[in-house]
């Protein structure tokens, strides 16, 4: 069994939570990607969003949301992620728009769960469970 660590971004807006689709991948995921040597998640998460989507964060802002652990999408079988999802931070740059390897975004209720990768599934029950998303 192999694990992926990565943390990611939870922007909620009138209901709906942001999320991004990469190039040549099938589902959505919020975003977010892995940290790198001897970056915090909360850094991670930042410097994610800012390449994926423009907006910069302050990562001593981010809070964390929830921890998932999860089968990896487009991963070998067996291999899990542990997702952690990050709230708050006020944003810098206006709105959110595709970069880097991001080939579509859009903001999702749980209605739109199944086009998500699993473990972005479970961060939608969870903001449902939450009362923040529809």
């Amino acid at each position: 069994m192999s694990m992926v660590i990565a943390s990611a971004w939870v922007c909620v807006r009138d209901r709906r939570v942001l999320v991004v689709r990469p190039d040549d991948i099938d589902a959505f995921y919020l975003p977010g990607g892995k940290p790198e040597e001897r970056e915090s998640y909360a850094e991670a998460a930042a410097r994610e969003v800012r390449e994926e989507v423009g907006i910069a964060l302050d990562p001593g802002e981010l809070t964390l949301f929830t921890e998932i652990v999860a089968p990896a999408h487009n991963r070998p079988p067996g291999t899990e992620v542990r997702l952690f999802c990050f709230r708050g931070g006020r944003s810098h740059g206006g709105e959110p728009a595709p970069a880097a390897e991001i080939a579509e975004i859009d903001w999702f209720t749980s209605a739109e769960s199944h086009r998500c990768a699993p473990a972005i599934q479970m961060v939608l029950a969870e903001l449902v469970g939450a009362g923040l998303i529809d």
